[in-house]
């Protein structure tokens, strides 16, 4: 693979994993902002009866809470894989490449000596 294709490639690695890892950030920001501050018992005329576990504790949301949270949650996962992915094959073809010129360069020395 070429060096211009192995930067794409990185580059689009770093593309997904840093915004999937700020995700995983903020939502984990927002549960612990919930723990702290949504009520630990189902609260109907509020509309507070989605339960959440956040580290061992139920506290209640509303159905848009939830919502949003599990869609922040979720997308940030699904973003932070793609990355990974991207990342892990990166690394695989870097690897490649390094060992084809490492190759090259044994048989190009053996040629001069």
């Amino acid at each position: 693979m070429k060096a211009a294709q192995l930067a794409t490639l990185k580059f689009f690695s770093l593309l997904f994993l840093l915004p999937g890892l700020a995700g995983l950030i903020i939502s984990a920001m927002i549960s612990t902002h919930y723990l702290g501050t949504l009520p630990k018992w189902s609260t109907p005329e509020e509309m507070r009866t989605i339960p959440r576990n956040i580290n061992g504790t139920v506290v209640y949301q509303t159905q848009e809470e939830d919502r949003k949270l599990s869609l922040i949650e979720d997308s940030s996962v699904g973003v932070f894989v793609v990355g990974l992915g991207l990342g892990l094959v990166y690394l695989e073809q870097w690897g490649s490449s390094r060992a084809t010129a490492s190759e090259e360069d044994d048989t190009l020395a053996e040629k001069l000596s």
